[in-house]
């Protein structure tokens, strides 16, 4: 005869495997320093900004 397992403790691992993947997964998407977000967020204006400078306001083009 083989073992006896608890099904509860097999499935309540399982869901814990499961959990840590998902978590691994979203700290690769997700996890980024309060320093790399306001990065980002100052290089987005300041691009908004050149491209703003550079437009032409009239219809005529060189």
């Amino acid at each position: 005869m083989g073992d006896v397992v608890n099904l509860k403790r097999f499935k309540k691992r399982g869901e814990r495997e499961q959990a840590a993947k998902q978590a691994e997964a979203n700290r690769a998407l997700f996890g980024r320093t309060k320093s790399e977000r306001a990065r980002d967020e100052f290089l987005g204006e300041r691009n908004a900004r050149v491209l703003d400078q550079h437009r032409i306001e009239n219809g005529d083009a060189p």
